[in-house]
């Protein structure tokens, strides 16, 4: 019976080891065989990858880009004039008219400085009088030596005509040679008397045209005179600050009694106010060159405030700069809208919405099949022969799971999904088709 027993035993364990055997080794062995059946089929040395189409971008594409609003106008207001602020008559806040005062600056200096310019211009006009009437007094006497010249000539030629005709008689002893010397003597005088009055007559010239150089001075110093008045006058015109044009006064850099410093741009001239107009407003945005074909003045675009959600302003582009900034490859655009109601103020952050037509066809592929590399970003497709091409494209915007790709595609490439690492232009690969990219352009 013990026997038996043992028996039993030594049966019960070898089926046993057997059984475990069976269990460890057939599968290893199965496994051995499919790797052995994999290395030596015709894909065994594929890599597999799976590929999808690229999809059209339908409708049109919404370009969100941030951005601040801007006043359509808005201006610093300095003091023209020094002085002291008399009275100031608004205060942030404030809406103000064209022309409105806005403040009352007192200029002893200027007013003292205006009429010391009047006294002197007084004077200058005085003297510009006297040059004036010396001038008629040598005018006057240039005439009358100018006469008496004529009369000096009329008597020499009188003279003259005398003495020939006695010196005709003498010769013919009609005359004493008594009478004859007589005229030729009056003769010489009244020569002597001409080249007088000629000589009187070019003195006087002479000082008619220093007097008239005079005058002319006079007249000249009349008119710096004149033009010093008016530059004050002006100046002091500006005792009274006024607004430029119709507005909101968003800022008061002084009050009653301070002291004003004409200029501006300086620590020591601030501003006295700043003027915005609100009723309309501009926002400049900074457009990629992807974008610039669709960019239309005149286009609305909606212009979107966290403070309204609900709300969406609508705009239009004004203008262009109509050249790129060359660091940023971007177009500065202007956006204009209304304000009537005065619910945007200058200053607020907001986002422009434009809503663009693509100039060219856009392409949607997964974010997962661009490779960046130095040459710049690329994507793997698969051609009919199973073989990997790199083709390089242009990107649009960044959709988060998906891409848009603006140039460099045709509609028929086959797009690797998650290239792997080590895949070489011109590998063959294991073709697995999967999922067309998903994700609007809104």
């Amino acid at each position: 019976m013990p026997k038996s027993r043992t028996m039993w035993s030594l049966i019960t364990a070898l089926v046993l080891l057997v059984a475990l055997l069976v269990i460890g080794v057939v599968p290893r062995w199965r496994q051995n065989a499919e790797l052995l059946a994999a290395s030596t089929a015709p894909d065994a040395a594929l890599v597999p990858v799976s590929v999808v189409p690229p999809r059209r971008a339908d409708g049109p594409i919404d370009l969100v880009l941030p951005s601040n609003i801007q006043a359509i106008e808005e201006t610093a207001i300095y003091a023209r004039t020094s002085g002291y602020v008399r009275e100031r008559y608004v205060d942030i806040g404030e809406r103000v008219a064209a022309g409105k005062v806005l403040a009352q600056i007192d200029t002893p200096e200027l007013d003292q400085e205006l009429s010391q310019a009047r006294a002197a211009l007084a004077q200058t006009r005085s003297s510009l009088a006297q040059a004036g009437a010396s001038l008629s007094q040598a005018h006057a006497n240039l005439q009358q030596a100018r006469a008496g010249l004529d009369q000096s000539k009329a008597n020499e030629a009188f003279a003259g005509i005398t003495s020939d005709r006695f010196t005709r008689l003498e010769r013919d002893e009609l005359v004493a040679h008594q009478d004859a010397d007589e005229k030729r003597t009056a003769l010489a005088a009244a020569r002597a008397t001409t080249a007088v009055s000629r000589a009187h007559v070019d003195a006087m010239q002479a000082n008619l045209g220093a007097l008239e150089a005079s005058v002319e001075a006079a007249r000249a110093n009349v008119a710096a005179n004149e033009a010093n008045v008016q530059r004050l006058m002006a100046l002091q015109s500006f005792q009274k600050v006024e607004a430029p044009f119709a507005g909101i006064i968003t800022a008061r850099g002084t009050d009653r009694g301070a002291l004003i410093t004409s200029g501006s741009g300086s620590a020591a001239s601030p501003p006295l106010f700043r003027v915005a107009h609100v009723e309309n407003l501009r926002i400049f945005v900074n457009v990629p060159q992807t974008f610039v074909r669709s960019i239309v003045p005149g286009q609305e675009v909606r212009v979107l405030v966290p403070e309204y959600p609900q709300r969406p302003f609508v705009g239009k582009i004004a203008s262009t700069a109509g050249a790129l900034d060359p660091t940023s490859r971007t177009l500065l655009t202007e956006v204009r809208l209304r304000n009537d109601d005065h619910a945007l103020m200058p200053g607020m952050y907001a986002q422009v919405k434009f809503s663009l037509a693509p100039a060219d066809t856009v392409w949607v592929v997964p974010a997962t099949a661009l490779i960046s590399r130095a040459a710049g970003p690329q994507v793997a497709t698969v051609q009919a022969d199973g073989t990997v091409h790199y083709l390089g494209v242009q990107l649009g915007r960044d959709l988060g799971p998906s891409l848009e790709i603006v140039s460099g595609l045709s509609g028929h490439e086959r797009l690797v999904v998650s290239p792997p690492d080590g895949l070489k232009e011109g590998g063959r690969v294991a073709v697995e088709e999967a999922r067309a990219p998903s994700g609007g352009t809104k």
